[in-house]
C-alpha cells in the first residue's frame, strides 16, 4: 500500500466527493504532517511552527464548522503505531463532523474560511483526509 500525504485533493478526488448521491452525515478523519517551519502561500515572514500555524487554523474552524452546523469531534497527537507499517507516522489526528457534504463544501468556499484555510497551508506537510459515515460495526447482528 503506498501512502501519499497531499494538502489539497486532486481532481479525480473532488469530482467523486462531488457525485456522491446520498447526502448523510459524514465524519472526516484527518491524519495531520506538520512542516517543520510554516510557510504561508502569500510569502510572509514567520517564527511559526507549522503545528503553531495549524493550530489558529484549527481555533478559527470550530467558527466555520459551526457556520454550517458541523462541529469538532476529537483530536488528539499521534504517539506511536501499534498496528501495520508506514515509513513515517502522522503528528496529529482531528476528526470533524458535517451534516452532510453539502456543507462541508459551503463551508470550504467560504471566503472567511480560505482566509483562514492559508493557515492550514501554511503548515501542513500533507495529510490524509478520510472521508466517513455512520455505522455502528459493533452492534449485534
Amino acid at each position: 500500500m503506498e501512502v501519499k500525504n497531499a494538502v489539497m485533493p486532486n481532481e479525480t478526488q473532488l469530482k467523486e466527493f462531488n457525485d456522491q448521491a446520498e447526502d448523510q452525515p459524514i465524519f472526516m478523519v484527518n491524519l495531520l504532517k506538520f512542516k517543520q517551519k510554516a510557510e504561508y502561500p502569500d510569502k510572509r515572514e514567520t517564527n511559526l511552527t507549522g503545528e503553531e500555524a495549524y493550530a489558529i487554523y484549527g481555533q478559527e474552524v470550530k467558527e466555520h464548522l459551526a457556520k454550517v452546523g458541523g462541529k469538532p469531534i476529537f483530536g488528539g497527537n499521534v504517539e506511536r503505531l501499534m498496528l501495520g507499517e508506514v515509513e513515517d507516522l502522522w503528528d496529529k489526528i482531528a476528526i470533524a463532523m458535517y451534516p452532510s457534504r453539502k456543507a462541508m463544501l459551503e463551508m470550504i468556499m467560504d471566503a472567511d474560511y480560505i482566509k483562514s484555510a492559508q493557515h492550514r497551508v501554511a503548515g501542513l506537510e500533507g495529510q490524509l483526509n478520510i472521508e466517513t459515515s455512520v455505522e455502528d460495526i459493533y452492534k449485534n447482528s
